[in-house]
């Protein structure tokens, strides 16, 4: 009998998704728990796997559709088996491969999405298949031999330009067209898109700055990391837990920062739930450490890396993206010295860390040389009064300055 295979069903937050990729083909046969399909929401990239092994019959989305929860995506038939069945990997590929009857170089399947993906001329991959078929592994060699070579216009790409060579003024040796490509912006970028451009005209946002004395918290670190990372099953000892653990007791001082906005009402929040921006090759999410007032500092690091491989692998579900009271951005880890982090409504604040760079300072009426990293604190001025973004802010830099008072709660 066969089974529908439709997609998840996303919360109220999500209104549609869309087919972003699909990893089999109609004819293809399929394992249990084997990804078939990738949707894209607004928010994250969500994996539809086989139900059970069989033969995908049908496609009932195609790449770029938009689609509502729980829609049809495809009809399996399970426990069939495609004829002739394969003999090994390579044969395995051309399951659903018509590329001998239409002329085309052949291939299969995962071969060809990934030459489509990267803009590859499939005429220059060496075969490594059943009578010169490409595999999957045959372009990946490719890629990885042709690094430094101009990368080739997308067959998904339109090419929106060319400039003549006289007017280009192309050196010799060079092209005579300059290409420019157009290309969709994906769901998730669009997004993340909408949402900053909101931020900037729907709220009152200003953003203080100080400057923190790392000195301490790197002795710190520097004494105890390898115990620490010995003692926490290999967990580091990074930054961010302190900062973390930092703004979750400053929060409690200044109430307002770790509020929102709904209509004409202020919503305090009775808890410290802190997102913490992670930058993806899709755009930048935000997933949250819930509660993290109540996590220790290996806790926050530990769970920080985590989400962060998860987003890096698009493994982020929706309800770890949703919420949050207050969000840390560290912009540091790309060498950004200073800057103005951008809200994240409904959120009426956002601290952002920088890079650590040494610098004269004044210390007891002596110039010294000290770690030193800018901070910046963007709030919504229509809650927050600029003495109590500073207050905030200021609080945050004697705790990390003397990293004993965040472990005595002073």
């Amino acid at each position: 009998m066969a089974i529908e295979i439709k997609a998840p069903a996303f919360p109220e937050s999500v209104a549609d998704g869309e087919v972003a990729a699909w990893h089999k083909a109609e004819g293809d046969s399929v394992i249990r728990d084997e990804l078939l399909v990738e949707i894209e929401t607004d928010k994250v990239v969500m994996e539809v796997v086989a139900p059970e092994s069989g033969v995908l019959k049908k496609i009932s989305a195609g790449e770029g559709e938009t689609i509502l929860s729980e829609a049809l995506l495809a009809v399996l038939e399970p426990g069939a088996v495609s004829a002739p069945g394969p003999s090994g990997p390579e044969e395995a590929e051309s399951i659903g491969d018509d590329s001998a009857a239409t002329g085309e170089v052949a291939m299969g399947p995962a071969a060809r999405a990934l030459v489509e993906e990267k803009g590859l001329d499939p005429t220059a991959i060496a075969g490594s298949g059943k009578g010169g078929r490409i595999t999957k592994e045959d372009v990946q060699a490719h890629l990885s031999q042709s690094q430094t070579a101009a990368p080739q216009a997308s067959v998904t790409d339109t090419v929106v330009a060319k400039v003549p060579a006289a007017l280009s003024a192309a050196p010799e040796g060079h092209s005579s067209e300059r290409v420019e490509r157009r290309v969709p912006m994906t769901r998730m970028r669009a997004r993340i898109a909408e949402r900053l451009l909101d931020a900037t005209q729907q709220t009152a946002m200003l953003t203080t700055f100080n400057e923190v004395n790392m000195a301490p918290l790197m002795a710190l670190r520097k004494q105890y990391q390898d115990q620490f990372e010995k003692t926490h099953n290999g967990t580091r000892l990074g930054f961010m837990g302190f900062f973390v653990k930092a703004c979750c007791e400053a929060l409690k001082r200044f109430p307002e920062v770790n509020a929102s906005i709904d209509g004409n009402d202020v919503v305090y929040h009775g808890y410290q739930d802190i997102g913490v921006a992670v930058s993806t090759d899709d755009g930048l999410v935000v997933p949250v450490l819930r509660d993290a007032d109540f996590m220790s500092i290996a806790d926050v690091e530990a769970a920080i890396r985590n989400l962060g491989l998860k987003a890096r692998d698009k493994k982020l579900t929706i309800e770890e993206m949703t919420g949050g009271t207050f969000t840390v951005s560290n912009g540091g880890v790309f060498g950004s010295l200073l800057s103005t982090p951008i809200l994240n409504p409904p959120q009426t604040g956002i601290l952002g860390m920088h890079a650590i760079q040494e610098r004269p300072v004044a210390v007891d009426g002596q110039v010294v040389i000290q770690p030193m990293m800018y901070l910046a604190l963007s709030y919504d001025h229509r809650l927050i009064d600029g003495k109590t973004a500073v207050q905030f802010l200021v609080a945050v830099k004697g705790l990390i300055e003397d990293p004993a008072r965040i472990l005595l709660q002073l």
